[in-house]
């Protein structure tokens, strides 16, 4: 999956929690909130100098913000391609939590179908 297609994928399914996602499309995603994130944060620094330096100016609050929901649903959708329920995205809450999901999501999804759905890496 190309970058493109992938932020076009991210922003399609915003609120799908079901399916699955490849490690392309999640981590493509994940570059894309983290450029917007950024752009943001230029954009508050030029428009909004005084409350940029003291935190989170309003651009990139709005920007984070609109893509806290399609993250999580990306997330969950990786989770379900190595073939875990989505509800392991609470590890995060335990400080080793983060570890455990950063590998999960670098691992390869099974190849097969699984419960949550086909190989989204499989020929259409």
């Amino acid at each position: 999956m190309t970058f493109g297609e992938a932020v076009v994928s991210g922003l399609r399914n915003y609120i799908n929690f079901s399916g699955r996602a490849s490690r392309s499309e999640f981590w493509f995603f994940c570059l894309f909130s983290i450029l917007t994130s950024l752009v943001g944060a230029i954009a508050d620094l030029f428009l909004y100098s005084a409350s940029a330096s003291e935190g989170l100016g309003p651009i990139q609050l709005i920007t984070n913000l609109a893509l806290l929901l399609p993250g999580l649903a990306m997330g969950v959708r990786r989770l379900h391609d190595v073939d875990r329920t989505g509800w392991w995205c609470l590890i995060t809450l335990t400080i080793i939590g983060d570890i455990w999901l950063i590998i999960w999501w670098c691992t390869k999804g099974t190849a097969v179908r699984n419960r949550f759905g086909p190989d989204p890496l499989a020929a259409k």
